[in-house]
């Protein structure tokens, strides 16, 4: 059975840095990509971060050159570095991790960035 839990999630300053921990239990992560996700109240589910199963990274224009994801396949981890913070990247973070047959999410870690 695959699970996906986050966390890393809490209260920052702007201008800070949060580091969001994905741990994958089951044996499919490293042939997965991994994606970070956010959502906001009222808004929907935005994709902002993904890595391939190959290791190659993409994002969204908005987060560009302040997060990072990467991945450890042994370890079945994934992360997402976030600096400069900003109170508009407030939001519930979620991480999947998909193949072309399936996917799967994790239930979400909350991030507060205050001004």
């Amino acid at each position: 059975q695959v699970q996906l839990v986050e966390s890393g999630g809490g209260l920052v300053q702007a201008g800070g840095s949060l580091r969001l921990s994905c741990t994958v239990s089951g044996s499919i992560f490293s042939e997965s990509a991994l994606g970070w996700y956010r959502q906001t109240p009222g808004k929907e589910r935005e994709w902002i971060a993904g890595i391939t199963d190959g290791g190659s990274p993409h994002y969204r224009d908005s987060v560009k050159g302040r997060f990072t994801i990467s991945r450890d396949n042994a370890k079945n981890m994934g992360y997402l570095q976030m600096s400069s913070l900003k109170p508009e990247d407030t939001a519930v973070y979620f991480c999947k991790i998909a193949r072309v047959n399936d996917a799967y999410w994790g239930q979400g870690t909350q991030v507060i960035v205050s001004s």
